[in-house]
Order: C-alpha cells, then sequence, then structure tokens
C-alpha cells in the first residue's frame, strides 16, 4: 500500500526557499531540511527528489513569487516615474528591515553558484531576461504616455534599473543605511528625467 502525504507540499517548498534563502546551498545540509521541514528525509527524496532539485524548485518558487508581485505592483500605477520611486523605496524599506540580511535569493544564488553551475546559470539568466523584459514593457507606457523621452533608450534604463534593484539588495547584506539609500535613489531616478 502507498504511504500517503501527511504534509503540503507547497508548504514545506515555501520554508525550503526561506531555509535556502536564509543560508545558501552549500550551508545547508539535508539534516538541516529535515530539521527545517519537519518532515523526514524519505519523504524529501520521494517529493522533490536530491537538495539540487528542492534547491531549485525553491528557486523557481521565489522568482514566480517576485515576479507575480512586481506585475501586480506596476499594473497599479498610473505614472511610471512614481512607480519607480516607489519600487526604490520598497527596496530600500524592505533592505533596511531585512533583520536576518538575506538580501535576495537570486542574487544569493548567483554569487554562490555561478559560474560553476550551468543549470543555475541558465535559470538566473533567465531570471535577468524575465525583469529587464518586465522593466522594459513599464518604461515603454511611460513613454507613450510622455514621462519618458521617446531618445531614451528603455532597454538600457531596463538593464540599469534591474542592476541597481538588485545592488539595494547585496548592500542590504552589508550596510542598509536608510539615509545612503535615498540619496542613491534620487540620483538613480535623475535617469528617467
Amino acid at each position: 500500500m502507498p504511504r500517503v502525504k501527511t504534509f503540503d507540499e507547497q508548504e514545506v517548498l515555501e520554508k525550503a526557499m526561506t531555509l535556502f534563502w536564509k543560508q545558501g546551498f552549500h550551508a545547508t545540509s539535508m539534516q538541516n531540511l529535515v530539521d527545517h521541514l519537519g518532515i523526514n528525509r524519505a519523504s524529501i527524496y520521494d517529493t522533490f527528489g536530491d537538495k539540487k532539485t528542492l534547491y531549485m524548485r525553491a528557486l523557481q518558487l521565489y522568482r514566480c513569487q517576485n515576479r507575480t508581485s512586481i506585475l501586480e505592483f506596476f499594473a497599479q500605477q498610473d505614472s511610471v516615474q512614481e512607480g519607480m520611486k516607489k519600487l526604490m523605496a520598497l527596496a530600500a524599506q524592505e533592505a533596511v528591515q531585512d533583520k536576518e540580511q538575506r538580501g535576495c535569493f537570486v542574487v544569493n544564488c548567483t554569487i554562490e553558484l555561478v559560474p560553476g553551475d550551468r543549470t543555475v546559470f541558465l535559470e538566473v539568466l533567465d531570471n535577468k531576461k524575465t525583469f529587464i523584459d518586465i522593466f522594459v514593457a513599464f518604461f515603454q507606457k511611460g513613454v507613450e504616455r510622455g514621462e519618458i523621452s521617446p531618445d531614451k533608450d528603455i532597454h538600457a534604463l531596463a538593464s540599469f534599473f534591474f542592476t541597481f534593484y538588485n545592488g539595494l539588495r547585496v548592500m542590504s547584506k552589508i550596510d542598509p543605511d536608510p539615509g545612503e539609500y535615498q540619496r542613491m535613489i534620487k540620483m538613480a531616478l535623475a535617469v528617467l528625467e
């Protein structure tokens, strides 16, 4: 008779995501996962495969949540410039409030596992493309509304803000200084004018 799962797979995946996000891939042992997830080792292997497969699923969940969040955020913005200002302010606020100094899971993953892992490299490369495409579409609305000059290279702007946003998340691991963030954000937003 097959064993019946006595746990919520999605809930366990969320827990794995938070553990990997905090500790990274290499510092997280299978025993850490057993302890943190509250399920036995056999259940982890049966449901998620090996540690690397679970890590990749956790990373994909994080990416999906971030993508959904930013699309919903941009859909609610009446002004592209104000929307970017709010987004950067939220990034700064999250960085300051991140007491565990986790930063961004995708950035952490990139630093820890790229370029040595081709699978991870392709995943984070796809993440970059996804977010740059989202920014390009948002900036295109700004051009159409007359908020951004049509002479601006919106792809370069998208790449710049993707890099800047991720840089803020890296800085949260070092020195989350709200005053410094505000000065950097003001300077970054000037490129939209």
